[in-house]
């Protein structure tokens, strides 16, 4: 990998994080100016005489610094103290439920395309077409009146049990993760059928491979074939996949949060836009920005390591 190629990816995402933080500070500018009050309040910090160059100026060295200024509608608290007390908690809940629909789906997918798989694990498309189809919120909505109202085996939403502070602690962990089932299994069950669909389309096409066929031919046993040659070459795809899914975990499944009443950055951010709270929305907007950004640079680097097709000519030498 040369340093070229590190240099052309850095500067990518830099450029991504410089066009989407000019885009939020000028869309505001044309937007809150039929509001005096909303429009002070949101100078306020960038300098209300200055003009407007230099304000932007000024957001760009807050941006540099993810410095986001105090939330209006949760004033005195700051956004930053409010991103970093209420991330953990949609990447806990997103990320862990964007990897196990990751593993079974690609697991799925491909017994699904394998010859040797039963006939009723291949009629499962159907059910997970059907499944990707609906959106996670509106599966939560019917999860809950299942499972909440009906038979009363989990909790309606929250993250912990009336009267208990939901904070990370090892005494609290059973209560989070049954309080976490709902949404999650939410997300699961939407998002499982893309990744299986994709990873039985990318299992047929690698049956027919050669390399496959001289597996075959050397009397490999089929369980090795699967797992050390079809399932490898199908993973690398699914890894492109999961990197761009865990940058866009923050804002994948927000409406989940705002559904169960789950203390992530979705329902900060549900708020913020009820109250015109322009700092809290750019911070998190911003956040969720970074994350994708930081997940395509990461699959910059990572794919050449995994794949040595992908690596620069000079590299390969």
């Amino acid at each position: 990998m040369t340093p070229g190629y590190l240099l052309a990816s850095l500067a990518r995402c830099l450029l991504t994080i410089w066009a989407a933080s000019t885009f939020l500070f000028f869309l505001p500018v044309l937007t809150i100016g039929r509001d005096p009050s909303r429009a002070r309040f949101y100078f306020l910090r960038l300098g209300p005489e200055d003009s407007l160059w230099q304000q932007y100026l000024t957001f760009l060295g807050h941006v540099a610094r993810l410095d986001f200024g105090v939330a209006r509608t949760m004033a005195p608290s700051r956004v930053n103290d409010l991103i970093a007390l209420l991330l953990p908690w949609s990447i806990g809940l997103l990320g862990t439920a964007t990897l196990i629909a990751v593993a079974l789906g690609t697991l799925l997918g491909a017994l699904m395309a394998w010859p040797g798989a039963p006939r009723r694990l291949r009629a499962l498309g159907l059910p997970l077409v059907a499944l990707s189809a609906v959106p996670a919120y509106l599966l939560g909505l019917i999860l809950v009146d299942l499972f909440a109202f009906r038979l009363r085996l989990f909790p309606i939403g929250g993250a912990a049990p009336t009267g208990v502070v939901a904070a990370p602690a090892p005494g609290h962990l059973l209560a989070m993760l049954h309080h976490a089932a709902l949404p999650a299994l939410a997300i699961v069950l939407t998002a499982i059928g893309f990744w299986a669909l994709a990873a039985r389309g990318m299992m047929v096409t690698a049956l027919g491979e050669d390399y496959i066929t001289l597996a075959e031919a050397k009397g490999l046993r089929p369980r090795r074939i699967l797992l050390g040659y079809a399932l490898r070459n199908v993973l690398l795809p699914q890894v492109t996949a999961l990197g761009l899914a865990l940058g866009q975990v923050v804002s994948g499944a927000l409406l989940v949060e705002i559904i169960f009443g789950y203390p992530g950055v979705g329902t900060l951010l549900y708020r913020a836009v009820i109250g015109f709270d322009y700092n809290t929305i750019h911070g998190v907007v911003l956040i969720i920005i970074v994350a994708v950004s930081l997940a395509g640079l990461a699959l910059d680097l990572l794919l050449p390591l995994i794949d040595p097709r992908l690596r620069p000519a000079r590299s390969r030498r």
